[in-house]
């Protein structure tokens, strides 16, 4: 890594999974893991593994099998959390422990109940201890965009004299604006002893709309690491987007001089599989990912780029990831083809899950004249993943309705391994299969949002339903796929259910913090 390379530190799975509903099982995690490392990603951070059991458990599974990437556990400055994230990095090529703890007067105060030379005692004494159970430790100021700006300073410095080789600097509360934020990385890395040594960080969050524009004035102040995630998920407003940063570094490499390892025709693919994945889908117009970045119905806009492309567009569509896939895919495809695709797509299926994605291509083949890479990615993410046990499951569904029949939903559902049968009205179709799945599973579960898309076009798509529903505080996010879009809204519904009745059964296990945002 030269000084002209922008680090890319990826936080989707530890940031981004602290969006409400976005929790994602050990498996979903791995397919996210194993995508980022595909595209060049430099640090994956995996988790905060002292927060729960599954959370320890993905983090492990990640550093086992991930090489290309580093991987990277969180941790407050606790022995016990430290502890931790060594033991579930321990199969790691290249671990690292991401240790913070608050520096604004504020969170020193109201959150932590420390004085400010706790506080520094407390960095010295938890990065020392990282360093002796990993080696590469990257520590976090939290809330340093509202931290007195000296007592900061002698916090960096405190964690570079005990070790840390990777300095974050978090705008936790989105607070920050781009000519302040570049005053103030440029103003660490120029006074604080040993800063020449270390890479300094950006972690920025997006409350007021600037967390990439905050983590590009960083970079001009000297920073050389963006912590970042795909489609810019995560608490409140989210993160900054991996693909809008990296986009415009790429785009502008002139202005900045700098680069990254990203391999930019990743982003379309990464960007569906966390949608797929958390259920948080993005608005057309999202930059670089959305399905409007690259539509133009401008008469002015057409006629300029049938002229010449570059007079309405700064970058190129296959740049990240629209260009359509040699391997077109049928109801007379082989398992061969499937398995090729499915491993240029970045899927590395058992023969037995293998064998059982195939049965459902097949089906899908039958309905569809041609099968697109978003029809398989939603395929193989379809339905509960590293379930352990599945409460509810559709095995039947007729639905009757029109302008002269009351919407009506008969329903055969499998309750606790018991096949169950009921018929329900509702005001429309949809209605009628929630309200009868309702009454079939006890759930007092409410509907926050229902959206439909398609996935491809043709009158023959494969729609896609993702449902959010809220019980008790807890939120969970279902999607189902189907080319009739009825079966695709019920399995996306008691998806959602089951997603709740998982987190339920974790919720009963006590001893273990609530998850942290830097």
């Amino acid at each position: 890594m030269t000084h002209d390379t922008i680090r890319i530190f990826d936080t989707t799975l530890r940031d981004g999974e602290q969006s409400p509903g976005a929790s994602m099982q050990k498996g979903e995690k791995l397919q996210i893991a194993r995508q980022l490392e595909k595209m060049g990603v430099d640090i994956i951070e995996a988790g905060f593994p002292v927060a729960s059991p599954d959370d320890f458990s993905a983090v492990a599974a990640i550093a086992s099998e991930i090489r290309g990437a580093s991987v990277c556990a969180l941790s407050r400055c606790r022995p016990e959390d430290l502890e931790a994230a060594a033991r579930a990095l321990s199969g790691a090529a290249s671990p690292r422990i991401h240790t913070f703890i608050a520096t604004s007067a504020l969170h020193m105060e109201k959150k932590l109940g420390l004085a400010p030379e706790a506080v520094l005692e407390t960095i010295d004494r938890s990065v020392r201890h990282a360093v002796d159970l990993v080696g590469e430790v990257e520590f976090s100021a939290e809330d340093a965009t509202r931290s007195e700006r000296p007592f900061l300073a002698r916090a960096v410095g405190v964690a570079i004299a005990a070790g840390a080789r990777t300095i974050n600097i978090p705008d936790t509360v989105g607070y920050a604006l781009p000519s302040e934020f570049k005053e103030l990385i440029a103003f660490l890395v120029s006074t604080v002893p040993g800063a020449s040594g270390v890479v300094f960080s950006a972690h920025c969050h997006n409350d007021l709309g600037l967390a990439v524009a905050n983590s590009l004035a960083a970079i001009e102040g000297g920073a050389r690491q963006i912590e970042c995630t795909i489609n810019g998920i995560g608490e409140r407003a989210g993160n900054a987007a991996m693909e809008e940063v990296v986009m415009a570094l790429k785009v502008r490499r002139a202005f900045f001089g700098l680069e990254t390892r990203i391999r930019t025709e990743e982003f379309i693919r990464a960007s569906r599989l966390v949608q797929t994945i958390t259920g948080m889908l993005v608005q057309p117009n999202k930059a670089i990912v959305g399905a409007n970045a690259f539509a133009h119905e401008s008469g002015i806009h057409q006629d300029g780029l049938l002229k010449d492309k570059r007079t309405y567009e700064i970058m190129l569509p296959e740049q990240v990831g629209l260009a359509e896939g040699a391997l077109v895919l049928g109801k007379h495809s082989g398992r061969h083809a499937f398995r090729t695709r499915l491993e240029t797509l970045g899927y590395r299926l058992s023969e037995e899950d293998l064998a059982q994605a195939f049965l459902k291509f097949k089906k899908l083949a039958d309905q569809k004249k041609e099968i697109y890479d978003e029809d398989l990615e939603t395929l193989l993410s379809e339905g509960p993943s590293e379930q352990g046990w599945e409460r509810f499951r559709l095995e039947r569904l007729v639905v009757s309705g029109g302008t002269l029949v009351p919407p009506t939903a008969t329903v055969v559902l499998t309750v606790d391994g018991e096949e169950r049968q009921m018929a329900g009205l509702g005001s429309g179709p949809v209605d009628a299969i929630y309200r009868t799945l309702s009454k079939m599973t006890g759930a007092t579960a409410r509907l926050l949002s229902y959206t439909v898309k398609g996935i491809t076009g043709g009158s023959d798509a494969l729609g896609e339903v993702t449902v959010r529903l809220e019980e008790e505080g807890r939120v969970a996010a279902g999607h189902g796929a189907d080319t009739d879009i009825l079966v695709a809204s019920a399995h996306a519904y008691l998806e959602a259910l089951n997603r709740l009745e998982r987190k339920k059964e974790r919720d009963r296990k006590a001893g273990f913090p609530q998850q942290v945002t830097l």
